[in-house]
């Protein structure tokens, strides 16, 4: 297999992000390494999971 990768300039206008997961990431551009790690301190029964925490109200 042969991959060619081309490293050009990225230009990136407008952003506009209404919701992000409990887990998320955003990323532009290119990393060479990326490490997650989470810790929780309080009990499993006071964790609420949802799929979406809204950032601002919709107009």
């Amino acid at each position: 297999m042969i991959y060619n990768v081309y490293n050009r300039d990225l230009s990136v206008g407008d952003i506009k992000i209404t919701a992000v997961a409990s887990s998320a990431i955003f990323l532009i551009g290119d990393a060479e390494t990326i490490q997650l790690a989470s810790t929780f301190d309080t009990p499993p029964e006071s964790l609420i999971i949802g799929p979406f925490v809204p950032l601002a109200p919709e107009a």
